[in-house]
């Protein structure tokens, strides 16, 4: 699979824009963009120019979900090239910048800040980041949106849609037969080094813990042969990788317990410096938001019970 790898110093690690080129009707595509930094649009530039393309010649962008690491340079590309940019139904309102869709989550997520015991200053800290990080958004895109089991046919190679919600609501995995392999490129569904947030990267999603467990026994069934993740390297063993993570989230579920056993009962915030101590950035939403993950998904299997905002054993 031909790929650019990107720069990422903002969020979690170097990005992966792929590339998909049908020689014989000079057709092309890319599933994500990175981000709409100086840096990372002159590392992408650089690549499809590598390849003897430039943004002008991109046909379709094909987006797993609206994260800024992702969707950033969408607007931009589609500017210069007249390019359609696809994304999940779910997400598409995000990326075009919708500011009715923006305003919603916005205010969720003060909601769910105040919800999991977020103290004020540790809210002013974020706003400031959010402030700061604004222009990573890049311009708005048009979006087409597609949903689950949707077909595309883009730079000479058929996708099928295959929603997998929990790090994001819209989050879409992308089915491609490669010489008689079964592959996806994922985003951040599943990836090969570290798990995905639930609960914070994404406060649309509804049972944020037990709808990525949805996707990932989903995606394990699937039985891929190889991932192609927003980030990082491929991973060449998608059943164990998938079921990796589910296990993963249940050791912390059960050290979650172990926390509300200790120290008694607690918020989210609470819960989540234990696992995970001081926060800064964006992990001031992702740490309170995976704890909350968890103490939801346990609250709802009848393991813990909830009095206003706290969880007790």
């Amino acid at each position: 699979m031909d790929r650019i790898t990107l720069g990422n110093d903002e969020f979690e690690g170097r990005n992966n824009a792929y590339v998909l080129a049908d020689e014989t009707t000079d057709e092309l595509a890319l599933v994500d963009t990175g981000l709409a930094t100086e840096g990372i649009r002159a590392e992408l530039r650089e690549g499809l120019a590598e390849r003897g393309y430039a943004f002008s010649d991109i046909d379709d962008i094909v987006l797993t979900h609206f994260h800024v690491d992702h969707a950033g340079l969408a607007g931009e590309i589609q500017a210069e090239s007249g390019a359609t940019v696809y994304a999940h139904e779910a997400d598409a309102p995000l990326i075009e910048q919708d500011p009715d869709a923006v305003a919603a989550v916005e205010e969720r997520r003060r909601e769910y800040l105040e919800r999991w015991g977020v103290p004020d200053d540790a809210q002013k800290t974020l706003l400031e980041f959010f402030e700061q990080a604004a222009h990573l958004e890049g311009e708005p895109a048009d979006v087409t949106p597609i949903e689950d089991g949707e077909v595309l046919e883009v730079g000479g190679r058929t996708l099928e849609a295959v929603h997998a919600p929990g790090h994001a609501a819209g989050l879409s995995c992308l089915e491609i037969e490669t010489e008689g392999r079964s592959e996806a490129f994922v985003g951040d569904a599943v990836l090969p080094v570290y798990t995905p947030n639930v609960g914070g990267a994404d406060v649309r999603v509804e049972r944020p813990l037990e709808t990525y467990l949805t996707t990932l026994r989903r995606l394990a069934d699937r039985e891929y042969d190889r991932l192609w993740p927003g980030h990082r390297d491929p991973v060449d063993d998608p059943r164990d990788r998938a079921l990796e993570i589910v296990d993963h989230h249940r050791k912390r579920s059960e050290k979650i317990l172990g926390i509300l056993e200790e120290h008694g009962p607690a918020d989210a915030w609470e819960v989540s410096a234990h696992l995970f101590g001081g926060l800064e950035g964006i992990h001031i939403v992702h740490g309170p938001g995976e704890a909350f993950a968890h103490l939801d998904h346990l609250h709802h299997e009848g393991v813990v019970s909830l009095e206003g905002d706290t969880y007790r054993l």
